[in-house]
């Protein structure tokens, strides 16, 4: 069997597949969030026991060798660790805002664009330029004491195998590396204040690192992987490398990614091109900074169970009856399609007549209309497959493609697992069928009268979103 390992944000998973890419089995173990003040922390032992529980779960239960394994799991964020791996301190979490001052600091002073112009990462507080240089002010002990700054699956990369400190190109594609030659621009680094911290930065492996399990949750001997993270491990999963087609990810980070040949460093400065297993290729992604995380707000907030939620959306017309939610929860505002660190989610037009099906369809309007707002900017001109937790919800469906206006290739499933175990395959030279490993489970098709309907309130919701924009930045 083939096994991919997904170590996500809120949910560790590990999948097997057989040669054909069926899936045989899934494990998961939920880890947890520290949110206080703006930080949003992880413990690393924590997920790191959770990737051992999942795959030694997953082993027992499926009783066959392991060819190999894929390894990829949430970017950004800063996971400082020592000379054997183990945590210096919590993570920092991408989702993490207590950064957000350097980032107004680097918006106002033309840091945030320069870097943008040489890199194609548009810096949001949760990314390891912002948090390095946070914690070299707050907290440089921490940084004196590490052996390197890694991300999430490096950690269990170096844990797992015993193999030194390595990134890819994926990861360090946010905010150093320059995507022409592949390699870290020091120039970048010194504009951040972080010279005296380069050392931190791992060796970037091009293409990705593979070693050897030495026996935890995988058998001993067990070839290995590392990359690349969540995102173009998902668009490999859900078979998106032709340039012009996308993907959407309707998870906890609602995330909108391009294929592309063409690397533009003009325009509005957003989101980032992620440097891919082939030179001269990447994905322009727009990972919003929340997407089911908004709904789920919503759900509980409003006491509506997760098995409801198709009920009120078949129940509530398009538009919500007025109600319109922009979808900005996280609390370091926005990152994509731009940057704004105080952005904050609003809900307009609710009365004492609204209901809960109502600001249930309007949440998941909102971020329809978010994500329509990315995929335009990344330039999707091709077809558009979608993956993540949003997709066991038909109607959602449904109503996404008619947000859209665009064919949905629904791809379910451990989407970032089999796109890990397909990256694995490449760089192991394992001859395996891509497009059999890939094929979408199905296809949702748009209304016509509610896409035209659509069409306008996305028009609106553009409008109301320059508004807000406005007053996150008086």
């Amino acid at each position: 069997m083939y096994v991919g390992i997904d170590v996500g944000t809120s949910m560790v998973k590990a999948a097997a597949f057989d040669a054909t890419g069926r899936q045989l089995a899934v494990e998961s173990r939920p880890v947890g969030l520290s949110l206080h003040g703006g930080f949003v922390e992880q413990d690393m032992e924590e997920i790191y026991g959770a990737v051992v529980g999942v795959l030694d779960a997953l082993t027992s239960a499926v009783a066959e060798p392991v060819e190999l394994a894929g390894l990829t799991g949430q970017g950004d964020g800063v996971w400082l660790v020592d000379g054997e791996g183990r945590p210096v301190r919590p993570a920092a979490s991408w989702m993490d805002g207590r950064a957000h001052e350097l980032v107004d600091r680097w918006l106002a002073d033309g840091t945030f664009e320069t870097v943008f112009r040489r890199t194609g990462s548009a810096m949001f507080p949760g990314c390891p330029g912002p948090l390095l240089a946070w914690l070299d002010s707050r907290e440089p002990q921490a940084l004196d004491a590490a052996k390197a700054a890694l991300y999430c699956k490096d950690v269990v990369f170096h844990r797992l195998t015993g193999a030194g400190p390595t990134t890819d190109v994926s990861d360090a594609s946010m905010p150093f590396l320059d995507p022409r030659t592949r390699t870290y621009d020091n120039r970048v680094v010194e504009l951040l204040g972080l010279t005296h911290r380069r050392g931190l930065l791992a060796p970037v492996s091009d293409p990705v690192a593979t070693a050897e399990a030495r026996g935890e949750g995988l058998p001993s001997g067990t070839r290995i992987a590392n990359g690349p993270y969540d995102l173009p491990a998902c668009a490999l999963g859900a078979g998106v490398t032709s340039p012009g087609d996308g993907l959407l990810i309707v998870g906890t980070c609602l995330a909108s990614l391009v294929a592309t040949t063409e690397l533009d460093l003009t325009g509005e400065p957003a989101g980032l091109y992620i440097s891919t297993d082939r030179p001269g290729h990447w994905l322009r992604a727009m990972p919003a900074m929340v997407g089911t995380a908004a709904l789920d707000w919503v759900l509980s907030t409003t006491g509506v169970r997760h098995d409801e939620v198709d009920g009120l959306l078949a129940e509530t017309p398009p538009g919500a009856n007025g109600v319109r939610v922009l979808p900005y929860f996280a609390p370091s505002g926005e990152r994509a399609p731009f940057v704004e660190p105080r952005l904050r989610a609003e809900l307009t037009g609710v009365s004492l007549e609204s209901t809960r099906g109502d600001l249930v369809r309007a949440t998941c309007e909102g971020i329809g209309y978010a994500a329509r707002h990315c995929l335009e900017t990344a330039g999707l001109t091709g077809e558009l497959a979608v993956c993540g937790g949003g997709t066991r919800s038909p109607a959602w469906m449904r109503l996404l493609a008619d947000v859209l206006g665009r064919p949905l290739r629904v791809v379910e499933g451990e989407v970032g697992a089999r796109g890990a175990v397909l990256a694995a395959a490449e760089r192991y030279g394992v001859g395996l069928d891509a497009k059999a490993w890939t094929e979408p489970t199905a296809v949702v098709e748009p209304d016509p009268g509610r896409a035209a309907a659509y069409t306008r309130g996305y028009e609106e919701h553009l409008a109301r979103l320059a508004q807000a924009r406005a007053r996150a930045r008086a």
